[in-house]
């Protein structure tokens, strides 16, 4: 499913949601995007289900994505690999790296 935005990624997570990836996994993921359609976001995965909040998670986080809100739309619909906007600073994660990395197995990403 591809989007034209951060906030149609969002508002449409629950579609990409892979519940078996999530079986037995705990996590709260933070989503600041930046620029022109940005925002935050908040993920809260609880064993095979998922809700998505708009701002700033009210408990911690335990992976935080710093990006911007254009890249993440390239990310999101696999014009943009994930692990090549890390290693040249385009994506940044504060917190558990590991976390955000289980995040592809729960949120495949689209191929566009």
């Amino acid at each position: 499913m591809l989007v034209s935005s951060a906030a149609e990624y969002f508002t449409t997570l629950d579609k990409r949601f892979a519940p078996a990836a999530a079986k037995g996994f705990k996590g709260i993921f933070q989503f600041v995007l930046t620029g022109d359609g940005g925002g935050t976001w908040h993920v809260v995965v609880d064993d095979s289900t998922m809700t998505v909040g708009d701002g700033p998670s009210p408990t911690p986080a335990q992976a935080t994505m710093n990006m911007d809100a254009g890249e993440w739309v390239k990310m999101a619909n696999g014009q943009l690999n994930g692990m090549m906007a890390v290693m040249k600073g385009i994506l940044k994660v504060q917190g558990n790296v590991m976390l955000a990395k289980k995040m592809q197995d729960i949120f495949p990403i689209s191929k566009g």
